[in-house]
C-alpha cells in the first residue's frame, strides 16, 4: 500500500472517530462555560446510542432512530440539571449515578433484546470526493456529519454573541453579580445543560446508527469523558476543543491502523492511548489555561 492510501484510510477513521466527540464536545463547551462541570456526558451519549439503535430496529428508520436518541441525550440532561439545580443534589454524585445506572440499564436491556443493524445514508459530494488524500475522508460521509458545518457556527455565535451568551458565560463566570443584574442564573445553567444534553444525544446517536449501525455493551467506552478532557484541551475555547477532538480521533484511528500497518506494539498499551494522550493533555495545558470561575460550583440564590 502507498503512503498516501495509508494517509486516506486513517484521516478516514479519524474523522469517523472524531465526529461524535466533536458533536458532544460543542455541548460540554456551552455546559462548562455556564458553571455547570457535566461528567454525565457519558451516560449522555451511551444512553442516545442505546436508543437509537432501538428506535431504528423498531421503526425500521435510522434517522428516526437518530431523533430518539438526541432526545434521550436532552431527557438525561435535563435530569441531571434538575436534581442537581432544584433538589441542590452534588452535580459531581448525579453524573456518577447516572454514568452508572445507564451503563447498567443498556448492559440488561442488550442482553435481553435482540436489535437490526441499521445506519443513515451516507452521502457523496460530487467533484470533491475525487480528490487525492482528502476526498474519501471529508466527502464521502454519513449526512450527519455534515451538521457540524451548521452547528459549529451557531455555537460559537451563541455563547459569543447573542445575549443569551452573554447571560450564560455570566453565571459561569460571576453568578453573584450576575444574578444582582437580572439574570436567572439556574435557569441559565439547566438551558446549557439542555443544550448539553442534545449535542451529547446527537453525538452518541450518530456513532451507533451513523458510524456502527449496532449497539453493544459500554460501546462509547469513556467517549464521554475524553469529550470532557477535549473542552479542558481546548482551554474553554471552542476551536481549540475541536482541534482536541480532531488529535483524539485521529490517536485513535492511528490505534486501530498501526497492527494493519505492520507495526506491532502492546494491545492494551495501543487501547489505552487514546486516554493517555487525554491524560496528557490535561496535565500540559490545564496549568496555562483559566477555567470559567465558578465551574463546578453550585450557586444558590439570596433570600
Amino acid at each position: 500500500m502507498s503512503l498516501a492510501f495509508d494517509t486516506e484510510i486513517i484521516l478516514s477513521s479519524g474523522v469517523r472517530l472524531a465526529t461524535p466527540l466533536a458533536f458532544a464536545a460543542l455541548g460540554e463547551y456551552v455546559a462548562e462555560r455556564a458553571g455547570c462541570l457535566n461528567i454525565s456526558v457519558e451516560a449522555m451519549m451511551l444512553g442516545a446510542a442505546f436508543g437509537s439503535v432501538a428506535v431504528a430496529s423498531a421503526t425500521g428508520s435510522a434517522t428516526l432512530g437518530l431523533l430518539a436518541g438526541v432526545l434521550i441525550g436532552a431527557l438525561i440532561a435535563l435530569v441531571h440539571a434538575n436534581l442537581s439545580h432544584r433538589a441542590e443534589i452534588n452535580t459531581f454524585v448525579v453524573g456518577l449515578a447516572l454514568n452508572t445506572l445507564v451503563l447498567g440499564l443498556t448492559s440488561y436491556f442488550i442482553a435481553s433484546s435482540g436489535f437490526g443493524s441499521h445506519q443513515v445514508a451516507q452521502v457523496r459530494i460530487p467533484v470533491l470526493e475525487d480528490l487525492p488524500v482528502l476526498g474519501s475522508p471529508l466527502f464521502v460521509e454519513r449526512w450527519p456529519v455534515y451538521l457540524l458545518l451548521v452547528l459549529v457556527p451557531l455555537t460559537w455565535w451563541l455563547v459569543s454573541r447573542s445575549r443569551w451568551g452573554l447571560e450564560l458565560r455570566a453565571a459561569g463566570e460571576n453568578p453573584a453579580a450576575a444574578d444582582v443584574t437580572g439574570i436567572h442564573v439556574n435557569h441559565r445553567r439547566r438551558q446549557a445543560m439542555l443544550w448539553c444534553g442534545l449535542m451529547a444525544g446527537l453525538g452518541g446517536a450518530h456513532l451507533a446508527v451513523g458510524e456502527v449501525g449496532s449497539f453493544s455493551q459500554n460501546m462509547t467506552a469513556g467517549r464521554g469523558y475524553i469529550v470532557i478532557a477535549a473542552v479542558i484541551f481546548g482551554a474553554w475555547r471552542l476551536g481549540r476543543t475541536l482541534l482536541g477532538c480532531a488529535l483524539f480521533g485521529l490517536a485513535d484511528a492511528l490505534r486501530l491502523a498501526l497492527p494493519a500497518l505492520g507495526v506491532t506494539l502492546n494491545s492494551q498499551l495501543l487501547a489505552a492511548a487514546p486516554y493517555l494522550l487525554a491524560l496528557v493533555a490535561m496535565l500540559a495545558f490545564v496549568a496555562s489555561s483559566r477555567e470559567p470561575r465558578s465551574l463546578g460550583q453550585p450557586f444558590e440564590r439570596s433570600s
